[in-house]
């Protein structure tokens, strides 16, 4: 990274603007899209977009980047270009993902990535993400049992490995095995099977699972599709849902560890 005195004129600040319309945006987040020379947005429902169109009229949308079968890295970069370039330009600039814009936001990290080997200031804040809804709304405590956590096509991929013990989240089931954009699908049927067959190494038939994803509106509640592992690939599983796997039964506790408590 450049050192400070090096630094050009033009900046970036990446924020989100969480999943609940102008309701999850932090006050340090708003503060930066009112404050911003120009704001890059990508959202998922018109009345965010809307939204930030008022809070600063400086505001343009990167989702005329997509298109039917477009390659996904392919948007990804020409998003990080066209905000490098306004940043290279002078300008101030913010730019707003949904959600926590650097959980699954490729986009973002790339152009945080580029412009600080071109010296240019640029960071992140934090923003609410699907997880921390998905922990409220289904009472999950990832303190409890512990948490882990996977993009759904790089779990089949790698083979992952992971605890049945713990609780599971796998993100983007709807999108499985997919590298372009298609509008308004949902997983493919085949490969809804591969990854239950993958995880009925460790889970039961019957074992409960959850088809979660959550609420964009305030006054709305979000989906919470509960079914047996063996009947998800028959499932209507949408890009937005995320795959929670409740635990199985814990193992004996380490009694030497227990004896710590005792000891104070």
């Amino acid at each position: 990274m450049a050192q400070q005195g090096s630094r050009k004129a033009g900046s970036l600040v990446v924020v989100g603007t969480g999943l609940k319309v102008a309701a999850h945006t932090t006050l340090e987040a708003l503060q930066e899209l009112r404050e911003a020379e120009q704001v890059f947005y990508l959202v998922t429902d018109p009345a965010t977009a809307a939204w930030l169109h008022r809070v600063n009229p400086a505001a343009a949308t990167l989702e005329d980047l997509y298109a039917e079968g477009k390659f996904r890295g392919l948007i990804y970069r020409q998003m990080a270009d066209r905000i490098v370039a306004a940043v290279r330009s002078g300008r101030r600039v913010c730019a707003a993902f949904y959600g926590h814009p650097g959980v699954f936001v490729n986009a973002s990290h790339l152009a945080i990535r580029r412009l600080r080997r071109q010296g240019y200031p640029a960071r992140m804040l934090p923003g609410i993400s699907a997880e921390d809804c998905l922990f409220a709304d289904l009472g999950v405590n990832p303190g409890d049992r512990g948490c882990q956590s996977f993009e759904a096509t790089n779990f089949l991929k790698a083979r992952r490995r992971f605890d049945p013990t713990s609780e599971l989240l796998l993100w983007q089931v709807g999108v499985l095995g997919e590298s372009r954009l298609h509008a308004g699908g949902i997983a493919k049927r085949p490969r809804l099977e591969r990854l239950t067959t993958r995880l009925r190494r460790y889970y039961p038939a019957s074992h409960p699972v959850v088809l979660y994803e959550a609420a964009s509106f305030p006054a709305c509640d979000p989906l919470v599709r509960r079914i047996r592992l063996d009947r998800l690939p028959a499932q209507k599983v949408v890009p937005m849902m995320t795959l929670y796997i409740p635990p199985m039964p814990q193992r004996a506790p380490d009694r030497s560890v227990l004896r710590w408590y005792e000891e104070g």
